[in-house]
């Protein structure tokens, strides 16, 4: 009896077991038709809603991370450009040094280029250019109340050797002034100046005959002239160069023009090709000329 009564209870339950699924079912569906339409497109609202929030909130924090990020890098920029700008800071020049280089002006009925090429302590070297002669010069300075003064000797192995008293204040670097007496006892008084600085630069552009140092001269362009003419052209090119003349007319003619400094009493290393074959040329049109000096100009 036992035995059978388990067996009813089992075969109950079989049959209760579908009954049950298909009530869950039901109320599955019960409930979900109590969620009306304006429920769901409410409950779509808000989902979009957050989405939206959270979207702007997320951009909000993107932009404030690149705003940071933009900030520091101007930083950056900025501590680059001010260490740039002090690693480019020119260096400091001491007074000493401002007086070298080339400082030009009259001397009696004479051009002169004075080069001060090296102070060094209380020593100073340099050259002086005038007269066709080119001599060096080596001296001592001292300074007192921001004036300097040079004494400056030239070797004394020349008969126009003679000592340099320059004077240059620290006011104004580009002037120097002073005196020049020579060594010869019958000599005339000392001989002042005022120089200017003024560097010595080739140009090609400039005199009366610039093309003599810019392109091949040809016959048409110098038989038409006087034997004078062609003379101070040749010479034109050497004064390009800064040489300085022995002839006192070319150097008197020379030292008349504002581009015009000496530099040199030696140029044949700096003729160019063109300028070479021109000085040819206009020799050939002086040949019946008598005085025209030699290709130097002395």
């Amino acid at each position: 009896m036992v035995i059978r009564a388990i067996s009813q209870v089992k075969k109950a339950s079989n049959k209760s077991r579908p009954a049950f699924q298909i009530f869950v079912r039901l109320r599955i569906c019960l409930n979900f038709k109590r969620l009306t339409i304006p429920d769901l497109v409410h409950k779509s609202k808000l989902l979009t809603m957050k989405k939206f929030l959270f979207l702007l909130l997320a951009g909000s924090l993107s932009m404030a991370c690149n705003n940071n990020k933009k900030t520091e890098k101007e930083i950056k920029e900025t501590k680059d450009s001010v260490t740039g700008a002090t690693v480019q800071a020119p260096p400091v020049v001491s007074l000493l040094e401002k007086l070298l280089g080339s400082f030009v002006g009259a001397f009696g009925d004479n051009k002169i280029t004075m080069l001060i090429i090296k102070a060094e302590g209380d020593s100073i070297l340099g050259r002086s250019i005038v007269g066709g002669n080119d001599r060096p010069f080596a001296g001592t300075f001292t300074e007192y109340n921001g004036i300097y003064t040079i004494v400056a000797k030239e070797p004394g192995d020349h008969k126009d050797d003679g000592v340099f008293t320059i004077y240059f204040n620290k006011d104004s670097s580009d002037l120097v002034k002073g005196s020049w007496k020579a060594n010869d006892k019958n000599r005339p008084l000392a001989k002042a100046y005022t120089l200017q600085r003024k560097k010595f630069e080739y140009r090609t552009d400039v005199g009366n005959y610039p093309e003599a140092s810019q392109r091949l001269l040809k016959a048409d362009d110098v038989e038409e002239f006087p034997k004078r003419e062609l003379e101070f052209m040749r010479n034109e090119i050497f004064a390009r160069h800064g040489y300085c003349f022995k002839k006192k007319n070319l150097r008197q003619e020379f030292e008349m023009m504002d581009w015009y400094v000496p530099n040199t009493v030696d140029i044949k290393g700096y003729l160019t090709d063109i300028e070479k074959k021109n000085i040819q040329l206009i020799k050939r049109y002086e040949k019946y000329a008598d005085d025209y000096g030699d290709e130097y100009g002395r």
